[in-house]
């Protein structure tokens, strides 16, 4: 199997669509002899939050001196993005490989009279054979949907992380925030640490669920903290401080952003309690992982062609709310123009009311997505100085820069599958693959 007969391969499987359970991913990592438990693992859920904590603990490890993979969804441009050894993706190559093997045993399991395994469970089982091919030691897997019954759980993990629980994907994960909770809660094992940022009924559940699975869970602002220090546009210092772990230490972080303060503090937390059994874990190897962690697409300063640019991921309310208060933090002065595209499927109204003030500018535009909201149906009713829908991604992109100058700001957002395809314009621009455009 080639890259392009991969790709044809996860793309029929999308007719399956997203079905959570255990069973089939059970059956197909037992034909696979169990590929992950043959390192150990790091697991992650979390409704935000969860990628840049992968990140920074996989960068942990690291440069600590361990052969890392980490395991992410959903990709910005390329599935390899997904699967990475050390910071590298996969290949093209390795990936089909990988995805054909995989695909042998899904076929035996259809021939068994089971059902197919879906889109992520391939990808899920790919990864976790890669990992064991290439003899890594640790691997991150962030959660895909929930927890309890994503393919992900059928890791045991060292440490199990739980970001934070808010309202997203509730139609699959019992339609409530405690319904949601459960869900998340469902990554805890027995006797495994927990590390969460969790607040309200949502930590209650949590806390019920590890009393039951006599595990110690530890809180954000209760058993750890990381507050901020100062900040010099490219990079952030932060105080981490426990007294359970008995520490009280500044680092310095590329990802900006109050969110990343706090996301920083889990990672920390979350590697605290490794370093207590692995000791090629320490500071200084923390220190330089965290001073040059990378997390494409989230609050990424991506300054192009003399225009300050930030490309964000935003794509839920908890997440509008978050990149609103970063940018009126960091520029709280500038104009902004944002170039704005969403998924019909999200809070589109709460979303918009939480983002945007009334001197924005918008060029609103089409996701790459079947999920796709039409521009019309929502640019009319937003409440800023200036509308103007551009269904042509290239072309918005183009208008939005233009209206970029000076010391504004563009600010492109709403979708993952926008800032993918935006980001990857602006990367040639930036390496001078496509013209670069006038301010006019």
């Amino acid at each position: 199997m080639n890259y392009q007969e991969a790709l044809e391969y996860l793309n029929e499987l999308n007719k399956f669509g997203t079905k959570l359970g255990l069973d089939r991913i059970k059956r197909l990592v037992e034909l696979l002899d169990e590929p992950q438990l043959k390192y150990k693992t790091v697991h992650v859920t979390g409704t935000n939050g969860k990628g840049s904590v992968c990140a920074m603990v996989s960068e942990i490890l690291h440069q600590s001196g361990i052969r890392t993979g980490l395991y992410i969804s959903p990709h910005l441009v390329s599935y390899t993005e997904r699967i990475q050894i050390d910071g590298v993706a996969i290949s093209e190559e390795e990936f089909a490989s990988c995805i054909g093997a995989v695909k042998t045993f899904a076929d035996q399991m259809v021939d068994e009279g089971m059902e197919s395994p879906t889109q992520f469970e391939v990808l899920t089982a790919t990864a976790f054979l890669y990992f064991a091919f290439k003899n890594v030691e640790y691997a991150v897997i962030e959660v895909g949907v929930g927890g309890l019954l994503d393919s992900t759980n059928v890791i045991v993990s060292e440490v199990s992380v739980i970001t934070n629980v808010a309202f997203e994907h509730a139609d699959l994960c019992g339609g409530t925030l405690e319904g949601i909770a459960h869900h998340k809660a469902g990554i805890i094992k027995d006797g495994v640490p927990v590390v969460t940022d969790a607040k309200g009924t949502p930590l209650e559940i949590l806390q019920q669920e590890a009393v039951e699975k006599n595990t110690d869970l530890f809180i954000e602002d209760t058993d750890f903290e990381a507050k901020f220090v100062s900040c010099d546009g490219k990079r952030q210092v932060l105080l981490f401080s426990s007294e359970i772990v008995g520490v009280s230490l500044e680092f310095s972080l590329s990802l900006l952003g109050d969110h990343q303060i706090r996301n920083c503090a889990l990672a920390l937390m979350t590697i605290y309690l490794l370093s207590s059994d692995e000791k090629r874990i320490n500071f200084e190897a923390t220190k330089a992982a965290l001073a040059n962690v990378k997390w494409p697409g989230r609050f990424e300063r991506f300054d192009t062609a003399g225009k300050m640019i930030i490309i964000d991921g935003a794509h839920n309310p908890a997440g509008m709310l978050v990149l609103r208060q970063n940018l009126d933090k960091y520029f709280h002065d500038n104009q902004r123009i944002f170039l704005l595209g969403m998924l019909r499927d999200k809070a589109i109204d709460v979303m918009r009311n939480t983002l945007l003030r009334p001197d924005d500018i918008v060029i609103a535009t089409e996701p790459d997505s079947k999920r796709m909201a039409e521009p019309a149906s929502w640019a009319g009713k937003l409440n800023v100085k200036y509308v103007e829908i551009e269904p042509n991604r290239k072309m918005a992109l183009d208008r939005a820069m233009r209206l970029t100058s000076g010391e504004s700001l563009l600010c492109i957002t709403g979708s993952l599958y926008l800032i993918g395809e935006i980001r990857e314009m602006l990367r040639h621009i930036r390496n001078g693959e496509a013209e670069i455009l006038n301010d006019n």
